[in-house]
């Protein structure tokens, strides 16, 4: 890797067709060499009370040793497991690095996991310590310990609210430090020793499938692997030393372990984190990020956030906004694609991004992004061509947790209808990066650090590498260009009973970039004629446009049957269907009386459709829609956050569209 120049806060490096040279093999030994190597610059930083909080390397480096004496002095072993919960903040990452430093691995929860979904963790990962944000986190281990006897000990290190706890088994996050202060004294240099003993085919992490069609399985990464994946992504992206990164998606995300806990190191970036999750909006802003990685969903959120404002706009402002966006259309998106641009749009370019496009950059937060990335599902391109058009590089990419990134879209140059082109991985991690289709369209994969298996599942590891390629699941193909288009999960591609083939996914992503549509599931099979749908609306976009429109509601039900809305709903419904082949369009949709909810086991805690049980959920809507019928009245049961159960009866209108 390029020495650091002087000017090394400006300059960007490209490390495209190079490969640098591999600094550690393994995190941990990579932690201290970069703390070592800018032990007075900023590593991190969190925003309390109103202020950003900087801690430089040295900072960063006091509070993982201390951690990490402390587990140690709790009794932590080699290969033992430690489980991690909470929003993004300095301490889950530091407690990760301590645990890592220990020859220990991880398991990370999502903040908002229900008490069965952290028992199945902890019980499948064997997870011996857990680490949580705060009383929320712990008062949910508490509930499901008694079916956990391995637990040890339950840290905390937002100590709010905790003081009427009186629990031998629970302890302060800084409880723990100060007793490993107190070992770091009669044992100097352990710290050292311990991180340079892991060795690359230790386990370091275990990143849970997202469970769409059963329990979730626990994915073996190594630190080899780890490392692997990110000099991948460090050899095609432009790289900034310390970079801004706004650490916003959760490390249980295989995705923030390769981004933010590897290449945070590898760069390094300086890890910034939101002072809560509602201030994330106004935390990229402040921060200026520079490199920021979202999934589809968010992105679409941010796209529905400046599509909803322009409701409230007048009509001078809602011209001026759709004539800007129309030259940077015509001349970012074009220039992207390769595509002739006139002498005249180029001309109005710079005009319209002083009026229109930098505001809209600067409103979200993007104005000083020069590498944003969307990754973990498909993503609509025409969300894709929105973010181009307002000036911002946004990036595709394709990867699993199983066997790292795969693709992305390199150059300047690339078709916006698709998932990039394949990495060139680094030799010393393995043999090169290979891909075929099988005669199913499955995309199955080599080379790399390989994969390493399910954790206790052997045979399920067999199944999904039963010849020496990992076997994605993903239905895909390929374009004359070597760029791979992203169709849908095997499984769930669909034929009709008219012996039409069709992919759901691919149509869903292009119905979820409408303001108005929050989630959508595609319908049809081999005993239906035709495809039709089931939609969430936006209750915050489509509530404004209701208030705007002065339609009276009481809940999301009725807003959500209103006759207007209804309306809009199949005007969006009918853009869509206008670029589909005729099999694929959408014949018949129903909005749904209630959100789907994670926490009802409807999506996953990354928002895929668990679409089987929605299927059998929602059966009898599904049957009205194929029946002809015009309304029901539907009755579906609901859990609210404080456990309690309940029934939503609404009726519920079946819409045809045009």
């Amino acid at each position: 890797m390029p020495k650091v120049k002087k000017n090394w806060k400006t300059d960007i490096y490209y490390y495209t067709g190079v490969m640098p040279e591999v600094e550690a093999e393994t995190l941990p030994a990579l932690f201290m060499k970069r703390a070592r190597e800018y032990a007075d610059e900023v590593f991190m930083t969190r925003k309390n009370y109103g202020i950003w909080q900087p801690y430089t390397w040295k900072d960063v480096r006091e509070q993982v040793r201390d951690f990490h004496y402390g587990l140690l002095e709790l009794g932590l072993q080699p290969t033992e497991t430690v489980c991690i919960g909470g929003e993004n903040e300095p301490e889950f990452f530091w407690a990760e690095y301590a645990a890592l430093a220990a020859r220990a691995k991880i398991v990370c929860l999502y903040p908002d996991m229900t008490p069965p979904e952290i028992q199945y963790i902890l019980e499948d990962s064997d997870a011996v310590y857990v680490v949580g944000e705060d009383q929320e986190q712990v008062d949910k281990v508490i509930e499901i310990r008694d079916q956990v006897p391995n637990l040890r000990k339950i840290i905390y290190w937002d100590p709010r609210g905790m003081w009427q706890y009186n629990d031998p088994m629970i302890m302060d996050f800084r409880e723990v430090q100060e007793i490993g202060r107190k070992a770091a004294e009669k044992t100097p240099g352990l710290f050292e020793k311990n991180s340079e003993s892991v060795q690359p085919d230790d386990m370091a992490v275990l990143s849970y499938t997202s469970g769409t069609t059963g329990q979730p399985k626990g994915v073996i990464m190594k630190h080899v692997a780890l490392l692997d994946t990110a000099y991948r992504s460090m050899m095609h992206m432009p790289t900034k030393p310390f970079t801004n990164y706004l650490s916003y998606i959760s490390p249980a995300w295989a995705t923030e372990q390769m981004f933010g806990i590897t290449i945070g190191l590898m760069a390094p970036m300086i890890l910034n984190f939101p002072e809560e999750p509602e201030t994330v909006m106004q935390n990229i802003r402040e921060l200026g990020a520079e490199l920021l990685m979202l999934g589809p969903r968010q992105w679409e959120g941010l796209a529905a956030i400046v599509q909803a404002r322009m409701l409230d706009a007048g009509p001078v402002r809602r011209l001026f906004y759709k004539m800007g966006l129309a030259v940077g259309m015509k001349v970012a998106v074009a220039r992207t694609e390769n595509k002739p641009v006139s002498t005249f749009w180029k001309a109005l370019y710079p005009l319209a991004d002083i009026m229109v496009l930098r505001h809209i950059r600067d409103n979200l937060g993007l104005s000083k992004c020069y590498y944003a990335f969307s990754g973990g599902a498909a993503m609509a391109p025409d969300g894709f061509r929105f973010f181009h058009a307002i000036g911002v590089d946004l990036r595709n990419g394709y990867g699993a947790t199983e066997i790292g990134l795969l693709t992305v879209h390199m150059g300047n140059q690339f078709n916006l209808e698709t998932l990039g082109k394949w990495y060139t991985s680094h030799p010393y991690f393995g043999d090169p990066l290979e891909y075929k289709i099988s005669e199913e369209g499955e995309l199955l994969v080599r080379g790399g650090s390989g994969f390493a298996g399910y954790y206790k599942k052997p045979e399920a590891t067999q199944k999904a590498e039963p010849d020496g390629w990992y076997h994605t699941g993903d239905a895909v193909t390929m374009t004359q260009d070597g760029e791979m288009i992203y169709l849908d999960r095997v499984k769930d591609l669909r034929k009709l009973s008219t012996g039409y083939h069709f992919p759901p996914q691919y149509i869903e992503t292009r119905l979820r970039f409408s303001p108005f549509i929050k989630d959508v599931i595609i319908l049809g099979d081999e005993n239906k004629e035709f495809v039709s749908c089931m939609i969430n609306i936006d209750s915050e976009t489509v509530g404004r446009l209701a208030e705007k429109r002065q339609i009276g509601y009481t809940t999301f039900a009725d807003l959500s049957q209103n006759e207007l809305v209804r309306g809009v709903i199949q005007e969006e419904v009918e853009k869509v269907n206008k670029n589909l082949e005729e099999g694929s369009r959408v014949k018949r949709f129903v909005n749904l009386p209630k959100e789907l909810d994670p926490d009802e086991a409807e999506l996953t805690r990354t928002r895929k459709l668990r679409r089987g049980f929605i299927e059998k959920r929602y059966a009898d809507i599904i049957e009205a829609i194929y029946t002809g019928k015009s309304h029901l009245e539907s009755e579906i049961e609901v859990k609210y956050r404080d456990g309690r159960q309940g029934v939503v009866r609404h009726a519920t209108f079946i819409n045809d569209t045009a």
